[in-house]
């Protein structure tokens, strides 16, 4: 526990796509201090995505460093650290050195398209779901870990004799941190990896045979406030207790205080994520949504319905660096609100192919309703719109997957960058026919991991306590008339079914 001399504060490591951050919570869990370093983004070929797992690592520890220099404490005063990650990134190393043996495969990648089409081919889809709630698809970790072991010398030799260690970017992370000696994930973590049975809490062995991966490799799992290990004490200055892990979203959905089934977040960076709480019931979708582990605490597990909008705050980009047509991306909600109401343009943002409810990985993006009279306004309306529908999309098949959803009169809560817009909250609430809270405290993510690690070291309050102090900054109410909402939704749904490729 921290020293006499100090308050009590708790570190969030938030290990996210583009960036590293660090950052100081008090024991109110109010930021205190932030450090933020960016890495090398690796493209080897096309439709590939990489990361250095030793630039990630030094940026970590960099930032951890500067923000308690930052932040004026020392090890002896951190209760405890979080730790939460960009989830289904795969790293694989040596159990003897420590060294990564390649590059990390990021969730971005699609290089494995091939081989998860030739699963579903061969009819393992109905399996795959039912004991991981996942569809089969390049996105999770399982297919990017069996690449690895194919693909470097010597790999599955090695990890069948045990010589080796695969984790998401976390449990390389704690491994690291504990100088190698805690081999470790969460109940979250794992339920990302197309391996795990997320109604047994176990590492499934019939998935492990169908993406020929050696269970040898795999970590322990564990809650997500939980006893960790310690730090190294050379790391920080002393040994500091590792007290909570989750990944991104479900780290974002703790933080958000949504413990109550019906409860709903999203969290809208360059993808969206939105979270349904489904309680103890682990929802089978019958519309393409991902049945999930929200959070799982004391040995309990909570689950979700998730769905995945691969293409939010990267449609405004796309207008910034790929259009030009604005110099600024915090522009976009002055010109949507200032264009021509008789334009209804409509953007599908298949960049990258559609996620949920869709999961078409070969449709691309497609405009619909230009004119002579569009310009930058209408595009600027149609890129925020655009992120507006999906969401509403995730929405009706989250309603139409559990009565639940329906019957708890969903309010949701909103965080990452695209919440700052005013135009593009309303526009949703508009939209999804339902209110939309921003709350005070927009880090939600890093707020999660610090909490799990501060209720593991019993200075933060049971999550009944902590819903009660999350705070509204602002609620957005529908204010759009019911036959243009609906008119709305139905020119997106015709412009999105002229866009699949899987009809």
């Amino acid at each position: 526990m921290p020293s006499d001399r100090h308050p009590p504060v708790i570190v969030a490591i938030d290990q996210g796509t583009t960036s590293s951050r660090a950052i100081v919570f008090s024991q109110r869990l109010e930021v205190v201090a932030v450090a933020q370093r960016e890495f090398t983004q690796h493209f080897p070929a096309s439709g590939w995505v990489e990361h250095d797992p030793e630039e990630i690592w030094s940026g970590v520890v960099e930032t951890t460093r500067e923000a308690l220099a930052k932040a004026g404490v020392t090890a002896a005063a951190v209760a405890g650290i979080g730790i939460t990650n960009q989830r289904e990134t795969v790293v694989v190393w040596d159990r003897a050195t420590g060294e990564p043996i390649h590059r990390a495969i990021v969730w971005q990648d699609r290089r494995t398209a091939a081989v998860c089409a030739r699963l579903r081919g061969e009819g393992h889809e109905a399996l795959v779901q039912a004991r991981s709630g996942l569809v089969i698809d390049p996105y999770f970790s399982g297919t990017k870990l069996a690449w690895i072991l194919d693909h470097v010398p010597g790999a599955r030799g090695r990890a069948e004799r045990g010589e080796l260690a695969f984790g998401t970017i976390d449990s390389f992370l704690l491994w690291r941190l504990t100088g190698g000696t805690v081999h470790a994930t969460d109940a979250t973590n794992a339920a990302r990896t197309m391996l795990f049975d997320i109604h047994r809490g176990v590492w499934d062995a019939d998935l492990c045979r169908l993406l020929d991966v050696p269970m040898a490799l795999l970590p322990t799992v564990m809650d997500c406030a939980a006893a960790f290990g310690t730090t190294e004490p050379g790391l920080f200055g002393g040994a500091i207790a590792i007290g909570g892990m989750a990944g991104d979203q479900q780290a974002a959905t703790v933080g958000q205080a949504c413990f109550a089934p019906g409860m709903m977040k999203s969290t809208y960076g360059t993808g969206c994520f939105a979270l349904l709480n489904t309680g103890t019931e682990a929802v089978v979708s019958r519309n393409k949504l991902l049945t999930t582990i929200a959070y799982q605490l004391d040995g309990r597990r909570t689950y979700a319905l998730e769905g995945s909008i691969f293409v939010a705050g990267a449609a405004v980009q796309w207008l910034r660096d790929g259009l030009g047509l604005v110099r600024l991306a915090g522009e976009t909600g002055a010109l949507a609100a200032a264009s021509d109401p008789n334009q209804e343009v409509i953007l599908v943002p298949a960049f990258v192919g559609l996620g949920a409810p869709y999961w078409d990985a070969d449709c691309r993006g497609a405009i619909f309703g230009l004119t002579r009279a569009t310009g930058p306004k209408e595009m600027a309306r149609a890129a925020l719109e655009s992120v507006c529908f999906q969401t509403a999309d995730l929405l009706g098949a989250m309603k139409a997957d559990w009565p639940g959803a329906c019957a708890s009169g969903t309010v949701l809560r909103v965080d990452g960058g695209m919440v700052a817009s005013d135009w593009t909250m309303q526009r949703l609430a508009d939209l999804l026919d339902a209110p939309v809270d921003r709350p005070k405290i927009p880090e939600t993510t890093a707020l999660g991991a610090a909490y799990l690690a501060g209720l593991s070291r019993s200075v933060c309050p049971p999550p009944t306590d902590f819903a009660r102090s999350w705070a509204l900054e602002r609620r957005f109410t529908p204010a759009m008339d019911a036959t243009v909402r609906q008119d709305k939704l139905a020119r997106w749904k015709d412009a999105v079914a002229r866009t699949l490729t899987r009809r």
